[in-house]
């Protein structure tokens, strides 16, 4: 990696992706300092889920390369590293109450203890006390748990698919606070959103993703929201 972008929790260049006859992405740049809260946002279908699951390391572009962290995902990691992701809906185990869910997904990489664990539901406001089956959740509190997944293993790095999909008004500004506060923490997010309010509360910068092109967000209120931004 140049200077130019060292310093860069996200690298990635020239990223080109086709679907059968469906050009979704092309000849995509894009950077991610540290401590930033960055959004995407762009019609549906235009291809911000699948950028995020390359940058992931969840699949792998046609072209070009993605460095996370230093390191090369698809040559030197499989998965970008210290990386909390939530994208789509999860596969619970809807048998299971929450707290089982997060205890089993734990037990595969081994690196959030059970204290971690409840630490975790607790910070996006559900119960660890709770033994209801995830069958029984509202769409919020699947989502809730969701991002208590991402969190779990205290990563530097977030990436969130539409973090507020299903939330009701309260636990939309409960998500925007937690968010606030990780990226006070140092932590780096990436979010998609189709709502304008919500990356101009949020983000200190914005992208779109648009006919396969990749640039800059240039609508105006984002604009004057985010210039003077880090």
């Amino acid at each position: 990696m140049d200077s130019t972008h060292a310093n860069a929790v996200i690298t990635a260049r020239n990223i080109c992706m086709t679907f059968g006859k469906n050009r979704v992405l092309e000849q995509a740049n894009f950077d991610l300092p540290a401590g930033v809260i960055y959004g995407i946002c762009g019609p549906n279908g235009a291809g911000k889920s699948v950028f995020l699951r390359i940058l992931s390391g969840l699949i792998l572009p046609d072209e070009g390369e993605v460095i996370v962290f230093g390191k090369k995902i698809g040559k030197e990691t499989e998965f970008a590293p210290s990386t909390g992701i939530l994208i789509d809906s999860p596969g619970f185990l809807l048998t299971n109450s929450g707290r089982r869910n997060l205890q089993l997904l734990a037990s595969v990489s081994g690196k959030a203890t059970e204290a971690r664990i409840v630490e975790a539901i607790r910070q996006v406001g559900l119960d660890p006390l709770d033994r209801r089956p995830v069958s029984t959740y509202s769409s919020g509190m699947r989502q809730r748990l969701g991002l208590a997944q991402a969190i779990m293993e205290d990563p530097d790095l977030l990436i969130l698919d539409e973090p507020t999909n299903g939330l009701d008004f309260e636990g939309q500004r409960d998500m925007y606070t937690y968010l606030t506060d990780l990226r006070g923490q140092g932590k780096t997010i990436l979010i998609t959103s189709h709502s304008l309010d919500e990356l101009k509360i949020l983000c200190d910068k914005v992208f779109i993703i648009s006919s396969g092109s990749l640039k800059p967000f240039q609508h105006p209120e984002i604009i004057a929201n985010t210039a003077g931004a880090r």
